[in-house]
């Protein structure tokens, strides 16, 4: 049996995909190969949360699964809309990485040291609202790109091959914010400069996670459940989940889907298991900074309707303070 493994054909998308494709290999025993598929998200061009959001990613993994043309996909976790794929399951959510955002600025420079104007590139509303909210004296700018682009927009940074100042292009920005799981993954992080710790940014949902995504009847049979299988493929799927990471991010995409979040809505949210509790904490935010509405909860309910019902109750809080009135939550 040859497992085949769809993927996105950026850097990123390969390396991630590629690290998980040697775990299954190594757990299952069996030969894998990478199919690459081209989405929207890859060849659409203008702002990310103009064109629907990170879901422009998904679609077309998601089509190829169910087309049979692959049989697992690997998603950026952030990546995956909250609601149902019919005949799709997330099979395995493999251990979290760094779910902090990182500032990539010239010369070193930390958040609190940029001067007052400085150009901040980012394609994030959630982003772009909490830098506003904490130095609404700087310029944020609507970026895209993929991660190399990006950096390449910053000059002087570990890495960077060009030094050419081109507007739009390169060497332009005084600093970009990104992912630091990203730049974990291809090896990136001497850009750089600050990491930004959740009291000042929160990640978004699933931020930091892997999705592996493949048809249901494929997936790793639940206990109580004839759905799914217990095959090989199956077996090593569940040997790859984090039972810890997938507490968290459910209660994380729990709080989106009752905020009726889209991808593009200024929302922050991170959750962890520390001891016998799981912890949620959320923001939302106004895209111009000016209101934030932030608040947590925790629970001893370390199961996934535990996880669920703790992603709810922190929405209806966050609602109950106004977050509808300051934020479109419905932005795609």
């Amino acid at each position: 049996m040859s497992v085949r493994i769809g993927t996105r054909a950026s850097k990123l998308a390969l390396t991630q995909t590629q690290q998980t494709a040697d775990q299954l290999a190594a757990v299952g025993g069996f030969p894998v190969e990478l199919v690459h598929i081209r989405t929207d998200g890859d060849v659409l061009k203008g702002s990310l949360s103009q064109m629907g959001g990170t879901g422009v990613f998904v679609a077309a993994l998601r089509d190829a699964l169910l087309q049979n043309t692959c049989d697992i996909a690997v998603h950026s976790l952030k990546d995956l809309p909250t609601g149902p794929a019919l005949g799709l399951s997330l099979a395995a959510t493999p251990k979290r990485v760094d779910v902090r955002d990182v500032l990539c600025a010239r010369d070193g420079l930390k958040l609190a040291d940029l001067p007052s104007g400085a150009s901040v590139g980012t394609g994030s509303p959630r982003r772009a609202a909490q830098l506003r909210a904490v130095r609404p004296d700087l310029d944020i700018r609507d970026i895209r790109g993929n991660v190399d682009t990006r950096l390449g927009r910053v000059p002087g940074l570990s890495g960077n091959t060009n030094d050419a100042v081109v507007d739009g292009k390169s060497n332009d920005l005084d600093a970009v914010v990104l992912a630091a799981a990203g730049l974990h993954r291809i090896g990136r992080l001497d850009a750089v400069s600050e990491y930004l710790e959740t009291d000042i940014m929160l990640p978004a949902a699933g931020q930091g996670a892997l999705a592996i995504e493949c048809r249901t009847a494929d997936a790793p049979r639940r206990a109580g459940s004839t759905e799914g299988s217990q095959g090989v493929l199956a077996q090593a799927l569940a040997a790859l989940d984090d039972p810890d990471t997938r507490l968290a991010v459910t209660a994380e995409r729990a709080l989106l889907a009752r905020l009726e979040a889209g991808c593009a809505a200024p929302v922050g949210a991170y959750a962890y298991r520390k001891g016998s509790m799981l912890h949620l904490e959320a923001v939302v935010c106004a895209v111009d900074g000016t209101a934030t509405v932030r608040d947590k909860k925790a629970t001893d309910g370390l199961t996934e309707v535990g996880a669920t019902l703790l992603g709810i109750e922190l929405a209806e809080v966050l609602l109950a303070r106004g977050a509808a009135d300051i934020a479109d939550l419905a932005a795609s």
